[in-house]
């Protein structure tokens, strides 16, 4: 099977941005690293966790995504779609909860997935629509996943809509409490592991891979250059000191580990900005940016080895 070297593209931007001609040179940089997949992420929001309806209004418009899926297309390159639920409160998706049992008055799970549904097939039609040779259902929805009935009903009504392959997008560490991974094609995860930690978290994995019988996919992955990010690069408010050379080391320790295991089909950088700084910034960036950087490098190396 052909790995996925995937790159997220653009990630959070409002509507109008895909048309500044400054993203397209963006994108044909993040396209000259070897990349063989883009991933777009248009975005829905809610105003809290505890909020029970998504709207997609300030994203990205239909039209921006669906020129944007033809130009990477034209490229010879694939295209996944990979909506993302935010609270508009800045509290990370992950703690959007509500009552197992619902009680009168108070938000409701049942609510929230029928809003949650809209939402995710909204964009799953825009992907058969364009063609999209991957769709992420869901991206690190963690207090969500226990509700393994309601997702089970999501990605079937997905598919009623989008023929392509269906992943689905875990945190760091829950690879093993999701249930419900027969559901879809492809079980995916965000790859935020320690430098010196992989293959203990790879071996963990590989058992749910096996128990599933379905390929894997780290729809995400990334560090930032900062001092002590090899160690925890899911923080992303990590303070320290710039270190580009930290962030390419754990680029190369990752595809190292990663590089030994067949059933892993591929990975996504997190994340390429739709506007870059120039070249000669980059050793101020701290961020999870690797344009200019050495870890560029090693995502090219990588993409092209």
């Amino acid at each position: 099977m052909k790995k996925y070297n995937a790159i997220t593209f653009a990630a959070f931007t409002p509507a109008g941005t895909y048309s500044r001609p400054e993203v397209m040179d963006s994108l044909n940089a993040a396209l000259d690293t070897g990349a063989n997949m883009i991933v777009l992420a248009p975005t829905g929001y809610q105003a809290t966790p505890h909020s029970e309806e998504i709207t997609y209004n300030e994203t990205c418009t239909d039209e921006e995504l669906i020129n944007m899926a033809e130009y990477i297309h034209s490229k010879g390159v694939q295209v996944c779609l990979k909506p993302i639920t935010q609270c508009k409160d800045g509290t990370w998706r992950a703690f959007i909860n509500f009552f197992d049992k619902d009680v009168v008055c108070e938000p409701k799970w049942s609510n929230w997935f029928k809003s949650y549904t809209a939402f995710i097939c909204h964009y799953a039609e825009l992907a058969e629509k364009v063609n999209a040779e991957m769709f992420i259902a869901g991206c690190e929805m963690v207090m969500s996943e226990r509700r393994e009935a309601e997702w089970r009903q999501v990605i079937a009504d997905i598919k009623k809509v989008y023929s392509g392959p269906v992943c689905y997008n875990t945190d760091k560490y829950q690879e093993d409490n999701v249930q419900w991974w027969d559901a879809v094609d492809i079980i995916g995860a965000s790859g935020y592991y320690p430098i010196d930690n992989w293959e203990e978290q790879l071996d963990r994995i590989e058992a749910v891979v096996k128990k599933f019988n379905r390929p894997f996919f780290f729809a995400e992955y990334g560090c930032m250059s900062v001092e002590g990010s090899s160690n925890i690069p899911n923080k992303w408010d990590l303070p320290g000191g710039i270190n580009l050379q930290e962030q390419a080391d754990w680029y190369a320790a990752a595809h190292e580990a990663i590089n030994k295991r067949d059933w892993i089909i591929g990975t996504c950088v997190w994340d390429w900005a739709a506007v870059l700084y120039k070249k000669e910034q980059a050793v101020e960036n701290r961020g999870y940016d690797t344009y200019g950087k050495p870890a560029e490098l090693e995502i090219r190396k990588q993409f092209k080895g």
